[in-house]
C-alpha cells in the first residue's frame, strides 16, 4: 500500500514550484486562481523573491500547500494514494489530496490558519527549540517540571522532538535538557510557540473558519497529527484539525500507524525530503520516494 505524505513549515525554497508553472498549463490555472484567492501575487514570492519575504508565515504556509497540492494536481492518474497524512500544514494539503477539501476552501483557510498564527505569536514571546538524543519521556517529564509554559510540540522521529513554549521557560528546558544527556537543544528560527497552548488565540480564530467549510467523505484514510489513526469520518477530520493547532504532532506515532495498517512505501509530495528521511529513521526498512512529473 502506497502512502502519500505532505511537508509543513520549514521545506520552503525560493524558486520553488516555478518548474511546475513553466511546464504545466494545469498547474499555472492553480498558481492564478491562487493569486486571486489571497489577493497578492505568491508566486512572485516563491519564484523569485527573497528568503525574508518567504519566511513570513503568512506566505510560507500558502505557499508549501500550494507546492505540494498543485503537485499532486499535475500527477493525475499518476497519484495513487491508499492513506494520506501531513505534518503541521501539511495535513491541509493531504486533506484536498483525498478529496475532503477542495482546492479553494483549503487554501481560504490555509490562508487564515497562518494569518490567525502571526497574530497569536504577536501576543507573547515565544519559541520553539529541536531536542535530540532523548527519550520522549525525558523530554515531556522536563517540560512539565520546568516553570512557564512548554510542551513537546512535535514528535518528528525516535530521539528527534521539537519543544514548544514561552522564550524563557523554552530556554531553561533546553539547559535541564542538556543536562539529562540531550545530544542538542537548540532553539528554531520561527516566530512563535506553534503546537503549544499559546496558540489558542489561533484555535479559536481557525476554529469557526473550519466549521463554516464543506468537508466531503475522503477517497481514502487521512492519518492526523492529534490522534495518529486512519480517519474517514468528515466531522472527526474537522475536529482534528482544530485541535491540531495546540496539540503536538505526533509524527511518530502516524508513521507506525501508518506501517501497521499496511503501508509499504511512502511518497513525500511537495518541496524538499524531509518526511522521507524522518519515515527512513522511524521505520529503517521502509521505501521512500518524492513525487515527480
Amino acid at each position: 500500500m502506497k502512502a502519500y505524505v505532505f511537508p509543513g513549515q520549514g521545506a520552503q525554497f525560493v524558486g520553488m514550484g516555478l518548474d511546475l508553472y513553466e511546464n504545466h498549463p494545469l498547474a499555472q490555472e492553480f498558481f492564478e486562481q491562487a493569486n486571486d484567492i489571497l489577493g497578492f501575487s505568491i508566486t512572485d514570492i516563491m519564484f523569485e523573491g527573497t528568503v525574508e519575504e518567504l519566511k513570513q508565515t503568512k506566505v510560507t504556509q500558502p505557499a508549501i500547500f500550494l507546492h505540494s497540492v498543485i503537485l499532486s494536481k499535475v500527477l493525475g492518474d499518476a497519484f495513487t494514494p491508499d492513506m494520506v497524512a501531513g505534518h503541521s500544514l501539511g495535513e491541509f494539503s493531504a486533506l484536498v489530496a483525498n478529496n475532503t477539501l477542495n482546492f479553494e476552501d483549503a487554501l481560504k483557510l490555509v490562508s487564515q490558519r497562518a494569518m490567525a498564527m502571526q497574530k497569536a505569536c504577536e501576543l507573547q514571546p515565544s519559541t520553539m527549540a529541536a531536542v535530540l538524543g532523548l527519550d520522549d519521556d525525558v523530554v515531556e517529564k522536563i517540560c512539565k517540571e520546568t516553570t512557564g509554559i512548554v510542551v513537546a510540540a512535535n514528535y518528528n522521529c525516535p530521539g528527534q522532538l521539537v519543544i514548544s513554549g514561552e522564550v524563557n521557560a523554552v530556554n531553561t528546558a533546553c539547559e535541564s535538557l542538556k543536562e539529562a544527556g540531550a545530544r542538542r537543544a537548540l532553539l528554531l528560527p520561527v516566530g512563535g510557540a506553534f503546537h503549544s497552548p499559546l496558540m489558542e488565540p489561533a484555535r479559536e480564530e481557525l476554529a469557526a473558519a473550519i466549521e463554516a467549510t464543506a468537508f466531503n467523505v475522503p477517497k481514502c484514510p487521512i492519518y492526523q497529527n492529534v490522534t495518529t489513526s486512519a480517519v474517514n469520518d468528515p466531522e472527526e477530520i474537522k475536529a482534528n484539525l482544530i485541535a491540531q493547532l495546540t496539540a503536538p504532532v505526533k509524527w511518530t506515532q502516524s508513521v507506525q500507524n501508518m506501517v501497521k495498517d499496511g503501508a509499504t512505501s511512502f511518497v513525500e509530495v511537495g518541496p524538499g525530503k524531509v518526511l522521507q528521511g524522518l519515515v527512513r529513521k522511524i521505520d529503517s526498512g521502509m521505501e521512500t520516494a518524492s513525487a515527480i512529473i
